[in-house]
């Protein structure tokens, strides 16, 4: 591994690479090279602004794919940020060509990611929004005829202070009916479908409405006051394993979600 320095922040790479193009975009003050989609990711602060930059064209420490292969993903994933555009979403606010690869700059969003976040210490309206926020931005996704490959808690960021959620990740998200070619998907993530885990299987809104059964869970799965509610059963049946079983669209899965939402809260007493 060689260590690279950029404005003092130190990281690792696979072989030697030329960050020269960055210092035209600020002053760099954090890094994130563990990642095994061939991106380095960086803070910058420019003239008082921070950004978020998305890079590939290095051998990231993690990847050990082809970096032209993560540049053709990173220009793949600029179409949707602009396609998708949302105000739950972040927002992308450039993108380039640069040194030997490819960036796309964000704003950035101050907050905790929710990769093993404790949502136990938020009040259930607090989580009840969270879910809302992603079940609506996820019905335009769905409108637009969109698969949301690779969503998780990871993909989103929560500000606690403003009570603000922002979806933060949606680079590998395919159109509607996407065959699915994947043969790295992790079997041990909840998030992911059974068709996923399958080549050649149909990815569709009913991939959607596991994924937003699966974050209800891993949003509300540990109040024991819930379990058995009407939303756990929504939550659970978005959740077959037999696609047909569940609801056909994230629309009309939020719809009953609501109501599900509606009768737990007056049962528990809220």
């Amino acid at each position: 591994m060689i260590e690279h320095v950029v404005d003092d922040v130190r990281f690792h790479l696979h072989e030697k690479h030329d960050f020269r193009w960055i210092k035209k975009f600020g002053k760099v003050f954090a890094v994130y090279p563990d990642k095994n989609d061939g991106y380095l990711c960086f803070g910058i602060n420019r003239n008082g602004v921070k950004r978020y930059i998305k890079y590939a064209g290095a051998k990231t420490a993690l990847y050990f794919g082809k970096p032209e292969d993560a540049v053709e993903q990173l220009e793949k994933a600029k179409l949707r940020y602009e396609f998708l555009k949302h105000p739950s979403l972040v927002k992308l606010t450039h993108h380039e060509d640069v040194g030997p690869g490819y960036m796309l700059e964000y704003e950035w969003i101050e907050g905790e990611n929710l990769w093993r976040y404790p949502f136990e210490h938020l009040e259930l309206q607090e989580r009840l929004q969270m879910l809302e926020t992603i079940f609506t931005f996820h019905e335009k996704v769905e409108q637009k005829s969109f698969v949301a490959i690779g969503f998780n808690n990871a993909s989103m960021i929560f500000d606690e202070t403003n009570k603000r959620l922002k979806i933060v990740n949606i680079d590998h998200y395919e159109k509607n009916e996407h065959i699915n070619k994947m043969e790295n998907v992790l079997p041990s993530s909840p998030f992911v479908s059974p068709e996923e885990l399958t080549l050649n299987t149909k990815l569709n809104t009913r991939t959607n409405v596991y994924r937003m059964g699966a974050i209800a869970f891993s949003v509300l799965g540990k109040d024991q006051n819930l379990a058995g509610s009407p939303m756990h059963k929504v939550a659970k049946r978005a959740m077959s394993k037999d696609s047909t079983e569940r609801f056909e669209s994230v629309q009309d899965f939020h719809q009953i979600w609501k109501k599900a939402v509606e009768v737990s809260l007056a049962v528990q007493g809220y």
